[in-house]
This record gives C-alpha cells, sequence and structure tokens, in this order.
C-alpha cells in the first residue's frame, strides 16, 4: 500500500468506547507498516475537508449525530466517486436522523447488545481479504451486537455470530456480524467486533481491520493464508 491518505473519524455524541485511543493507534501503526497515511479527528469540518483528497474513512465506533451537513454531502461524494468507507463497532450507532447512512453506508442499525462476553464468530466467507486467514469458527471477547434488521441479501456476508455461544444474541440462527457492499457507489465494509481495547493489540483483530480497509479503499490486500488466534 503506498501513497494512499485514509482518514479515522471518531466523533460521539453518544456513548463512548474506551477503546477509541487503541483503534487510532491500531490504524496508525497500521499505516506506517503498509505505507498508507492516516489523519485521525473528530472535527466534522476537518473531515469534510480532508474527504475529497482520501481513499477511504474509517468511522471508528462513532456514536449519535456526527455529521454536519456539509459533511453528510461530502460523505455522499466520497462514496458516489468511488471512494471507501470502514465501519468499525459503534459506527452502527451513527447518524440515526440520517436513515440513507444506516441503510447504504453501513447496511444496518444498531439495536441493543448483551453484556460483553466470550463468543464465536463463525467465518463464512474466506475469500474475503478481512477473513482470508480467520478459523472457521473464531473465539473472541466482545459486544455482541444485534441490529434492527438483518442486512443478508443486501449485503455480502462475511462472518456471522453464533448466539449459542453467547447470551442474549436477539437475531436467532442467523445474526450476520461483518459484512461488505457497495450500495452507495464505493466499497463500504462493517465490521460489528472491536468493543475492548486489547482487540486493537491482537494481530488476528489487526489483520481483520486492514483487510477490510485494504478492500474498500482499494489497496493491495495483505497477504492470505491460514492463521489462528
Amino acid at each position: 500500500m503506498t501513497h494512499a491518505h485514509v482518514v479515522v473519524y471518531t466523533r460521539t455524541t453518544g456513548f463512548r468506547h474506551d477503546s477509541i485511543p487503541d483503534g487510532i493507534r491500531a490504524f496508525r501503526e497500521l499505516g506506517t507498516e503498509h505505507g498508507f497515511a492516516v489523519t485521525a479527528t473528530e472535527d466534522p469540518a476537518e473531515l469534510t475537508a480532508a474527504l475529497p483528497g482520501s481513499r477511504a474513512v474509517v468511522f471508528l465506533s462513532t456514536s449519535g449525530e456526527v455529521l454536519t451537513p456539509e459533511g453528510r454531502e461530502a460523505l455522499r461524494a466520497h462514496l458516489a466517486a468511488g471512494g471507501g468507507f470502514v465501519g468499525v463497532h459503534g459506527a452502527s450507532t451513527t447518524e440515526y436522523d440520517w436513515p440513507w447512512f444506516g441503510a447504504c453506508v453501513v447496511g444496518a442499525v444498531f439495536d441493543g447488545h448483551p453484556p460483553i462476553q466470550p463468543g464465536v464468530v463463525t467465518v463464512e466467507d474466506h475469500g474475503h481479504p478481512a477473513t482470508a486467514h480467520l478459523p472457521a469458527r473464531w473465539e473472541l471477547t466482545d459486544e455482541w451486537y444485534n441490529f434492527t434488521t438483518n442486512p443478508r441479501g443486501r449485503v455480502r456476508v462475511l462472518a456471522s455470530a453464533d448466539e449459542e455461544s453467547y447470551t442474549g444474541g436477539r437475531m436467532g440462527a442467523d445474526h450476520p456480524l461483518v459484512w461488505c457492499h457497495e450500495r452507495a457507489g464505493g466499497r463500504s465494509f462493517y465490521t460489528a467486533l472491536g468493543h475492548t481495547p486489547e482487540s486493537y493489540a491482537d494481530p488476528v483483530f489487526r489483520r481483520h481491520l486492514l483487510g477490510g480497509l485494504s478492500w474498500a479503499a482499494r489497496l493491495d490486500a495483505p497477504a492470505t493464508g491460514a492463521e489462528t488466534p
């Protein structure tokens, strides 16, 4: 990956995750390792100004209403021009007042979660750089998000939650957690994972993020191959 610029946006007007600084550090270090520049900001004006020159924007555990009208138009233009979007964890708790964001940018809208606990992610599609390295059953501790609707059929589902592996799931046997799509023009990738600070120090999770970003931003994908936590 070379000569590419990525914006990591972390504004919150609702719940604020303690892991945000860890996530920013992870993206900065991935940028250093893989040759892309990272601008991290919580300023809507800075985001609006930076989007036209960026290959992708990452909404890292954003929450609530975080965009100005100018920012919304800039994001629409960014995606329409083929720019990438990566949503991590709380990105699905964002811009409730802008239905297009949930439906066409992220792909689904957050609908609560049980207490943080261990569980199992079932990897459905290993043909994507975000999941190529993962085991078929990926065990981790996280906040297991429910969504108001099941996005399957509108997105390419990469991994789902095994609700039998934890308590508090409300979507049943078909519970997507990680997906990608191109509903807004550019490529969008979303992972519901990433609640804990420890996630962002985990090389397996970092490679998951790097794979999603490389796909969304149309950058060189990381090498694939089986790997376990």
